[in-house]
């Protein structure tokens, strides 16, 4: 067999061959990430590696159920701060700014109901509800955000109130010179009050009671999410220590007891702290703000009431209902009076004590006797005897002026009791959430370091 001769080729003159393909790039990322599981394998088939995956998954468990706790608890007791500091603290000022501007609205028609010279004492109350009300609504101001709901309708009331008591002061140096215009600017004046300054008073007030509902839902809300955390590292740390008592025989490993006391501590403290708060927030709302809510609006309504019975007396027929058949302001004061007695009958409903039901069984009877005395003074204005009327209306004595004193002094006392009442509960429910998230960051802490420590104790019997 022939082979054919070994020809070595000159130089420069190689014969070319073919490329090699060059490896493909590995996927970003993708290596570092086999590299690492690769050795998380590797370690899971020995007892030191398989011990050192459970130290790291306690301690992450525990740092994550002390975080997770110390946010969500902040959160919470944020909003209760909310709840106590500001939002009901607001809510009670819209109510307030809507009392003293019906009140100032009362004043103005019993000041004029009592001739050109207006009493001092009727004067100064009017002077202090519009005083009272200017400083409400500046503070409202200084607190909330112009672009939302609240301040839109705090602009309307700072534009409208100087144009009401334009009018009132009209009405004032008309009725002093014994002009009948000045009744007609008291008309006009009321008027602006009862559709455009009360109307908004009473959205300002919804809003606010709307931002506390939401504050007080937020401080209510349960930590799933916390409480889900701590059950699950609270089972993985009793798993890790009777898995260790298997292996090794030894009841206790000091470290994981001492996370699990750890954890079992937070997530205790977790459930009572929170639902004492939550059943102290509850307490508030229910024995507190819903008979803040319906005293404010009796109030309201009583105010309301005293005003159209001052008005029939300045109108005298004047002023009659769409239809045209009855007085506009008597036909009004009876409907204040219906809802005053509903409202009345709600609050006593939701009087949880004597001192709360007492100032209301007050007002019902002053109530009563309003009504029957102002029977009596519409008997005599329809017989003729104007004069009569008024001093049943607006008299000293025996007056329908006096048992409205009454009412009113008992709303307000009955209104004092279930504000403490409110403020004293929702102080308890800010308190038992208060230490909660620094002990939570506390607890965590020393419980993922406990778990780091007996986990390595274990290691320790392997080097």
């Amino acid at each position: 067999m022939t082979y054919p001769p070994s020809v070595r080729t000159a130089p420069g003159h190689e014969r070319p061959q073919p490329p090699v393909p060059a490896a493909a790039p590995a996927p970003p990322g993708r290596g570092a990430l086999s590299v690492t599981a690769g050795r998380v394998r590797a370690a899971a088939t020995t007892e030191p590696g398989r011990l050192q995956i459970i130290g790291a998954v306690l301690a992450l468990l525990v740092v994550a159920f002390g975080a997770v706790t110390a946010l969500e608890i902040s959160d919470r007791a944020s909003a209760a701060d909310d709840v106590v500091s500001r939002s009901q603290p607001l809510s009670a000022d819209a109510a307030a700014v809507y009392r003293s501007l019906a009140d100032a609205d009362t004043a103005a028609a019993s000041g004029f109901l009592a001739g050109a010279q207006e009493p001092r004492d009727v004067h100064e109350r009017y002077e202090k509800d519009i005083r009272e009300a200017a400083r409400l609504l500046v503070k409202a101001a200084g607190n909330t955000d112009a672009s939302t709901r609240s301040g839109q309708e705090i602009t309307t009331l700072n534009e409208e109130l100087p144009r009401y008591t334009g009018l009132i002061e009209r009405a004032r140096a008309n009725n002093r010179q014994g002009l009948p215009l000045g009744g007609a600017y008291l008309r006009y004046a009321n008027q602006r009050m009862s559709t455009v300054l009360l109307p908004a008073a009473e959205r300002l007030y919804a809003a606010e009671t709307d931002r506390l509902g939401e504050d007080d839902d937020a401080a209510r809300a349960r930590p799933f999410l916390s409480l889900g955390l701590g059950v699950v590292a609270l089972g993985v740390l009793l798993w890790a220590q009777r898995r260790d008592y298997r292996r090794t025989n030894r009841v206790f490993n000091h470290g994981l007891l001492v996370a699990t006391a750890s954890c079992t501590v937070l997530l205790l403290w977790l459930a009572v702290g929170h639902t004492v708060a939550r059943s102290a927030l509850h307490s508030a709302d229910v024995n507190g703000q819903r008979s803040l809510d319906v005293l404010s609006n009796a109030r309201i309504d009583s105010l309301k009431a005293r005003a159209d019975e001052n008005l029939t007396l300045v109108a005298r027929g004047a002023v009659l209902t769409a239809d045209g058949k009855q007085d506009k302001y008597e036909t009004d004061y009876g409907a204040g009076m219906k809802a005053l007695g509903e409202a009345l009958d709600r609050a006593g409903s939701l009087a949880d004590d004597e001192a709360g039901r007492g100032p209301v069984a007050k007002a019902v009877d002053a109530v009563s006797e309003w009504q029957d005395r102002h029977r009596k003074a519409r008997t005599a204005d329809d017989g003729g005897d104007y004069e009569g009327a008024r001093a049943q209306i607006i008299g000293a004595k025996d007056s329908t002026g006096e048992s409205f004193e009454r009412v009113d002094k008992a709303l307000a006392q009955a209104l004092a009791h279930e504000q403490d009442e409110f403020t004293r509960a929702a102080n308890d429910g800010r308190g038992a959430l208060g230490g909660l998230p620094s002990g939570a960051v506390g607890l965590a802490v020393l419980g993922a370091v406990a778990a780091i420590v007996g986990v390595n104790r274990r290691l320790s019997e392997y080097r």
